[in-house]
């Protein structure tokens, strides 16, 4: 039979294999700083590390940290928003020629921006009457809040959370009409880098003389 001078042959290749080469991990440790182990605990299998020939001494590797849940979803985000911008510069590239045939004039394209521009402004309009309003209320009541401390009286609970609320309608306010004046300033961005690019694309379609 051939099954036992196969095996004795599987047996001797396996013994003339070389010995895997050890290696030396290192790693940064919070509370002991640089530790380096021939071994690796099972506790480190997923942090960063750098790995060296313990015959030679030399780095042979490399193993960055395991990604957290937080950080694969940061990752994942970046990924498709990556994938958004480059689809966005091709829809830019392609509608380029679209826009000259579209538009006869500056003015005509600058109709495009009418509505944006109006809904944004409004926007800003409202958030910034709301921020004043907000405001104006809030410093009643603190003046309020003051007189009875002047007095020596306790403030009210009730006015104290009035006062809490109404600051933090007062900062989210703030927020959206920091939103929307970003949004505005972009959009005024938006307008002038198209009609720039108009203006450039208009000029390179024009005959020659």
């Amino acid at each position: 039979m051939l099954l036992v001078p196969l095996a004795a042959a599987a047996l001797t290749a396996a013994a003339q294999d070389p010995p895997k080469a050890k290696k030396l991990y290192c790693w940064n440790d919070p509370d002991s700083g640089r530790t380096c182990s021939d071994a690796l605990p099972p506790d480190r299998v997923n942090s960063a590390r750098d790995e060296f020939s313990v015959n030679s001494g030399a780095r042979v590797g490399a193993v960055d940290a395991a990604m957290t849940a937080e950080q694969r979803a940061d990752a994942a985000a970046a990924a498709i928003q990556a994938r958004a911008d480059q689809a966005a510069a091709d829809t830019r590239k392609r509608t380029e020629q679209a826009m000259l045939l579209s538009y006869a004039s500056e003015d005509d394209l600058k109709r495009v921006f009418t509505e944006r521009t109006t809904l944004v402004d409004n926007s800003v309009d409202t958030a910034r009457y709301n921020v004043a309003s907000m405001r104006a209320a809030l410093i009643t009541k603190l003046q309020q809040a003051g007189d009875a401390e002047l007095s020596g009286r306790q403030v009210d609970a009730k006015l104290a959370q009035d006062i809490g609320q109404r600051h933090a309608e007062l900062v989210r306010q703030q927020r959206l009409l920091n939103s929307f004046e970003q949004q505005r300033a972009q959009l005024s961005s938006e307008v002038q880098d198209t009609l720039q690019r108009y203006r450039t694309l208009k000029g390179a379609a024009q005959p020659a003389g």
